[in-house]
């Protein structure tokens, strides 16, 4: 088991220092910042001087190890826009960001065992094509098209629910719901598929024959053996929704880490971006290392 965690744990490094090296790279060649930080009758020799402040002068490389030694002590640069450190506005906008993510997360897993595991025990009839053709549906929608659409419906027509903000636990349905739809839909089908084939197995049948209730045997023998896939999925969507956040955030104005990174993309404030992406897929790496993890506890064969 420690072999097991020791490897995946090198794999999530490699992977997370190849993140960090291509988001560094990929900005600077993205353009000059200090063109857009300087006053437009700058002088050569002031715009030389604001690039020797910020270190862009140097060779990239040179650039990349300071940044990665800085960043293992916890130094995510400066931003070029506000002046202050990187760490501290992540910091700040992180919890809103997990916030987002967890509600989400919590109401496409609660609905989706519910809606696959009454697709499963109604194969083939209205109820199962139903629940299936609204998976599907919730799948293909692009998040920023159904994040517009529910503010239509519930925020502007209705007006159940405010349009914007984080400030009420009611500015928190709308975006999400728009971020938990596209998960409910992925693990919905995953547990009727889960469920349909445990339900044919020798031991529920068994079970059955034994005289237990039909609640029993669905749920403490065929829930439990069903769901044990889900462990992987379930990690693989939360990962995938801090992603998909960025999206969501922008259109419901939420004040997360995925505003603050699309707006450091239009200012082209490199720090605030490297510093985003870098926490992100941090996250995302330990959440799928946790669920290794975790797999590999849950079924012996996976350390093999």
């Amino acid at each position: 088991m420690l072999s097991f965690a020791v490897h995946r744990l090198l794999r999530a490094l490699t992977v997370l220092v190849g993140v960090s090296f291509l988001t560094f790279i990929v900005g600077h060649m993205s353009g000059d910042p200090v063109l857009l930080m300087v006053r437009g009758d700058a002088t050569p020799k002031q715009r030389a001087d604001l690039r020797h402040e910020l270190g862009l002068d140097r060779p990239v490389l040179d650039q990349y190890g300071r940044y990665v030694a800085g960043a293992l002590h916890g130094d995510l640069g400066v931003s070029y826009r506000q002046r202050i450190s990187v760490a501290p506005l992540i910091a700040m906008r992180l919890p809103k960001s997990l916030e987002l993510a967890v509600s989400a997360f919590l109401v496409a897993i609660t609905l989706a065992f519910m809606l696959g595991m009454a697709a499963a025990l109604n194969r083939g009839r209205a109820l199962d094509h139903l629940i299936t053709a609204l998976s599907i549906a919730g799948q293909v929608t692009p998040g920023f098209w159904l994040g517009l659409v529910l503010v239509l419906l519930f925020a502007v027509n209705w007006q159940l629910f405010p349009v914007s903000g984080a400030g009420a636990p009611a500015d928190l349905v709308l975006p999400a719901l728009t971020l938990a739809i596209p998960t409910l839909g992925r693990i919905a089908r995953l547990t009727r598929a889960g469920m349909l084939e445990v339900l044919g197995s020798d031991y529920i049948r068994t079970a059955r024959a034994k005289g237990l209730s039909e609640w029993q045997v669905l749920f403490v023998h065929g829930a439990r053996n069903a769901l044990i896939p889900l462990i992987t999925q379930g990690g693989l969507e939360f990962g995938d929704m801090i992603g998909s956040a960025f999206i969501i955030e922008t259109v419901f104005a939420w004040p997360g880490l995925g505003r603050m990174t699309v707006n450091a993309v239009l200012q082209r404030d490199f720090p605030v971006v490297q510093g985003c992406v870098l926490v992100t897929a941090a996250g995302f790496l330990l959440i799928n290392l946790a669920v290794d993890l975790l797999y590999a506890v849950v079924d012996p064969r996976v350390r093999r």
